[in-house]
């Protein structure tokens, strides 16, 4: 029989305090958590409403096993779960009348809570991201490289960073990055926190994007990356997630990540020559409230609430 030892709470500082060593022990795997909260951290500071949510951790003699975060508009987090514990945090999520809106996990444990999630509530659960993680090994620039160069953006390049953006996540299918960006919240989108490089060509025109994270427990995210249609094939993409990923290693990363489509072999095949390594799988479920055999969550209080947001991607 599973001991209960989840530790819930709505304190955010003092969950950090109490699971940060954790998500850095393996900064790599937990990338997102890592991202997620600390995002969380900083929007508190102006905004002490930005950190509200519930937060766990699970402990064995003494040590934190596994974390989860569900913000207040549905994000539910989870780091790796061992066997059958998906089980139970859907039991005391659902027991307290908690609605998360989607989760974001490895493959395997976001497919276990789906199924727990849909037992304990009759939750219908549809997967929306399924992604490949690579982190990189020994960075290997393409040869040869195109012509030009890498160069941070600045102020002047903002509204080309932003149209890109945007273009990319109609590629993509980013719906709620798309509506924050067209109503203006560029700063409350996934890309308004990170430090963009173009590649440009000889004469200093920008053909290509690649985006990377704040650096956090040792670890950098490069997302997006991003060449507009007509300049596809040209290497583009391979020089300036090389540049990106030096970047992020010239500024204190040990941990350089990325996720891919694993519908896309072109990009799996170019990160893979660039020196990164897949080392894990990883899957978001949305959950829809409105089948009438919900056991614990009342459907009515989950459509009325956060479940009707889309969700985003990680």
């Amino acid at each position: 029989m599973l001991s209960d030892d989840w530790h819930l709470t709505e304190d955010f500082d003092d969950f950090l305090a109490r699971a940060g060593n954790f998500l850095r022990s393996r900064a790599a795997l937990h990338n997102t958590p890592l991202t997620d909260l600390e995002k969380l951290r900083v929007r508190k500071a102006t905004d002490h409403e930005a950190a509200s949510g519930v937060f766990g951790r699970l402990d064995s003699a003494g040590e934190v096993r596994a974390v989860f975060y569900l913000t207040a508009r549905g994000r539910l987090g989870l780091t790796p779960l061992p066997a059958g514990q998906t089980e139970v945090l859907a039991a005391r999520l659902a027991a307290l009348g908690h609605c998360p809106a989607h989760v974001v996990a490895d493959h395997d444990t976001a497919g276990a809570f789906a199924e727990s999630w849909q037992r304990y509530t009759g939750a219908a659960s549809v997967l929306f991201w399924r992604t490949h993680l690579y982190r990189l090994g020994t960075l290997t620039p393409p040869q040869p490289s195109p012509a030009g160069r890498g160069r941070l953006t600045g102020g002047r390049d903002r509204e080309q960073v932003v149209r890109w953006c945007r273009e990319f996540c109609v590629d993509v299918g980013e719906r709620s990055s798309l509506d924050l960006i067209d109503a203006g919240s560029w700063e409350e989108s996934r890309f308004g926190d990170r430090r963009f490089t173009f590649w440009e060509t000889p004469e200093g025109i920008p053909v290509s994007m690649a985006a990377s994270t704040p650096v956090v427990g040792g670890m950098v995210r490069v997302d997006p990356v991003y060449t507009p249609a007509h300049l596809r094939g040209r290497g583009y993409a391979g020089a300036v997630t090389a540049e990106a990923s030096r970047a992020a290693q010239a500024a204190g990363a040990t941990d350089v990540v990325l996720f891919t489509d694993p519908g896309n072999p072109t990009s799996n095949a170019l990160y893979q020559r660039l020196g990164y390594v897949r080392v894990a799988d990883f899957a978001g479920y949305g959950f829809s409230y409105d089948a009438p055999r919900g056991r614990r969550v009342g459907a009515a209080a989950c459509r009325a609430g956060r479940s009707r947001r889309n969700p985003p991607s990680p």
